[in-house]
């Protein structure tokens, strides 16, 4: 019984030992952390931003949830123009903040740094949870007025932009269904034109013989050989034959002569003498 009451005092006295060894290095770690915090807010009104950086990079390096030195860093941060770098440590000071205070002050600055990102709904937010944690700001209370009418303009910009962009899309799509409009319309006149040159050229060829030539030109080349040959055909002129009569009468003289010459030869077989000329 003894020994086991031996063995937990030794216990007990280790441990408390080693807490009171843990503490010891915890509050060695926050002492060195504050001198950097110091030394860092000393450099950096000396305008010594280098330095003053290190510094107090030191303290957290430290101290990891050291709240002054993250803090102070941000505003390094935020004075030299470095946004970005500045937002991130004041996220970092307001997860790490203990009191109310310092929650406030962390995020009353992070609602500064986005209204200079022109973030005007997010800096709301944020003004409204350092107010959260202390409504006894006036400062915090009017960039939150601030802040507020900065989100409406943009909401109003981007609903004027997205009208905007809206009429945009509707005239592209206008004007995309009167190019095909157009088009279709382009696209019926020409078959309609084509349609009737078809048309035209179908009556055209309707209107040519198998030659290919027009019917009415042939039929006027038609009437006009014949009025040609008309006017070819030799006429009777008063007082004269026609060749049909020249004709007739040259067959009439031939068959008298003819007959005239078989009295002839008749007539030198009987020994009889023919005149032959005419008795006056």
């Amino acid at each position: 019984m003894k020994q086991v009451l031996l063995i937990t005092l030794v216990l007990f006295v280790s441990l408390s030992f080693s807490q009171e060894e843990q503490d010891k290095e915890a509050l060695l770690a926050l002492k060195k952390a504050t001198n950097y915090i110091y030394e860092g807010n000393n450099l950096i009104t000396e305008d010594d931003f280098v330095s003053g950086e290190m510094a107090y990079r030191q303290a957290i390096s430290k101290q990891a949830n050291a709240v002054a030195g993250i803090y102070n860093l941000g505003n390094a941060y935020y004075e030299k123009g470095n946004y970005e770098e500045a937002l991130f440590r004041h996220q970092q000071a307001a997860k790490a903040a203990t009191s109310k205070l310092e929650k406030h002050k962390a995020y009353h600055n992070i609602g500064n740094i986005l209204m200079q990102n022109k973030k005007c709904k997010e800096a709301v937010e944020a003004f409204k949870n350092a107010l959260r944690n202390d409504p006894t700001d006036n400062e915090t209370r009017y960039n939150l007025g601030l802040a507020k009418i900065c989100a409406e303009e943009q909401k109003d910009q981007q609903d004027e932009n997205k009208d905007d962009q809206n009429k945009d899309e509707n005239k592209e799509d206008q004007d995309k269904k009167e190019n095909e409009d157009k088009k279709d319309k382009e696209g019926d006149d020409k078959e309609d034109k084509k349609d009737k040159g078809d048309q035209d050229k179908k009556e055209g060829e309707d209107e040519k013989d198998d030659e290919g030539k027009p019917k009415d030109e042939k039929e006027d080349k038609g009437k006009e050989g014949d009025k040609e040959k008309e006017q070819q055909k030799p006429k009777p002129q008063p007082g004269q034959m026609s060749p049909q009569q020249i004709k007739n009468l040259l067959e009439a003289m031939n068959n008298q002569e003819q007959k005239v010459q078989e009295k002839m030869n008749q007539a030198k077989e009987k020994g009889v003498k023919i005149k032959t000329e005419k008795d006056w």
